[in-house]
C-alpha cells in the first residue's frame, strides 16, 4: 500500500517542521501491523471518531515493514514527536514486550487486533480471536460433512491473533473428521503468501481444504487455485473482507469467511483512548478487554454485507 511509504524519518522530519498536528491538541496515534488494503476500513473508523473529536489530533500509521522492530521503533518515533497515546496491532508480542512497557511508561498504550496482555498496556479492543476461529471451524464442519485435510495460510505464525485463531479453529473442527495438517507462514510477503499456495499444491495433493487466516491469504489462495485450475475442488475457509474474497464467496468458490469489524476498532478505540486522555476511565473494563463479535459471511449475507462497507467507507 502507498501509505506504507509515508514512513521513516523523513516523513517524521516532516510532521516535526510543518506542525501538521497541532501541539495544543492531544495527539492520539494507530500503529497498524503491515500495510494491508484490511486497515482501510480502521482508518475510516478513525476518521469517523475525529469528526467527533475535533479538540485531538488522530494520526493513522503503517510501519515501513511488518516486523516487530520497525514497529516498536515507530511508536519510539511518535513518543519523540510528542504523541500522547497509541494504540497497536502488535507484530510479534512475545518479542515486543520490553518495547511496549517501554513506550507504556510513557504514554498510555491500548491494542487492538493482536493483543500484548503481558505488557502494560491499559486495554485491548478487538476481536475474540478465537472465536473467530471456532466460527471458521464451523464453516468447515458445514462444508465438508465428510471430513477434509485442511492447510493453513497466515502472516505472522506467532501474533496472538494467529495462535488464537488457529486454536479455535482446531477446537470447532476436533471429532469431525477434519484435520488441519499445517499452517504456513509468509511474514506479509504477498510473494511469498503466494507461493506457499503454490507449493501446497504440487507437494500435498492430499490437501483438499485452505484456510486463509489474514485477510490477503484467501486472495491469494484464490488466484493460486484459479491459475491451477481448481477453484472448485477445493474448499476455501477466508478471513476479512478483501473484495476478492467477498467476490468468491458470492459465486461460490469460497464456503464463508470470518469478518472482524476494525471500523470500530478505530472509531470506538479513538473515542476511547480520548475519554481516558482527559480523566475518564470508565470505558476500560477490570480485565482489560473490549470485544467487538465478528460474524460469518456466507453467500446468502455477502450483498447486503458489501453495502455495509460501501457506506462506512464512503464509496
Amino acid at each position: 500500500m502507498k501509505t506504507a511509504q509515508f514512513f521513516g524519518a523523513i516523513a517524521l522530519a516532516s510532521v516535526l517542521s510543518t506542525g501538521v498536528y497541532a501541539q495544543d491538541k492531544p495527539q492520539l496515534a494507530f500503529v497498524v501491523n503491515a500495510a494491508s488494503d484490511f486497515w482501510k476500513l480502521a482508518e475510516a473508523g478513525m476518521n469517523a471518531a475525529q469528526k467527533e473529536l475535533p479538540g485531538h489530533a488522530l494520526q493513522f500509521r503503517y510501519p515501513a515493514q511488518g516486523t516487530a522492530a520497525l514497529q516498536n521503533a515507530l511508536m519510539d518515533d511518535l513518543v519523540a514527536a510528542g504523541t500522547d497515546a497509541i494504540m497497536i496491532s502488535s507484530v510479534d508480542p512475545k518479542t515486543s514486550i520490553d518495547a511496549f512497557n517501554r513506550i507504556a511508561a510513557q504514554v498510555p498504550l491500548f491494542t487492538t487486533d493482536s493483543d500484548a496482555p503481558q505488557s502494560n498496556r491499559i486495554a485491548y479492543i478487538g476481536s475474540s480471536n478465537t472465536a473467530a476461529g471456532v466460527q471458521a471451524g464451523e464453516l468447515a464442519v458445514k462444508a465438508l460433512p465428510n471430513g477434509g485435510t485442511c492447510m493453513g495460510f497466515v502472516g505472522f505464525l506467532g501474533a496472538d491473533n494467529a495462535v488464537e485463531r488457529i486454536a479455535g479453529f482446531r477446537q470447532a473442527v476436533e471429532g469431525h473428521g477434519i484435520t488441519l495438517v499445517d499452517v504456513r507462514a509468509d511474514d506479509v510477503d504477498f510473494a511469498r503468501a503466494r507461493a506457499n499456495v503454490d507449493d501446497v499444491l504440487v507437494g500435498n495433493p492430499e490437501v483438499d481444504c485452505m484456510v486463509g487466516f489474514y485477510s490477503y491469504n484467501p486472495p491469494m489462495i484464490y488466484e493460486a487455485l484459479q491459475a491451477a485450475g481448481k477453484l472448485d475442488s477445493i474448499t476455501v475457509i477466508a478471513f476479512d473482507e478483501d473484495p476478492v474474497t467477498l467476490g468468491a464467496v458470492r459465486a461460490g468458490h469460497f464456503a464463508g469467511t470470518v469478518v472482524q469489524d476494525p471500523y470500530q476498532w478505530g472509531y470506538q478505540g479513538m473515542k476511547l483512548i480520548a475519554a481516558y486522555l482527559e480523566g475518564d476511565k470508565s470505558g476500560v473494563p477490570a480485565d482489560g478487554l473490549i470485544i467487538v463479535p465478528t460474524k460469518v459471511i456466507e453467500k446468502s449475507s455477502v450483498d447486503a454485507f458489501e453495502a455495509e462497507l460501501r457506506e462506512r467507507i464512503g464509496k
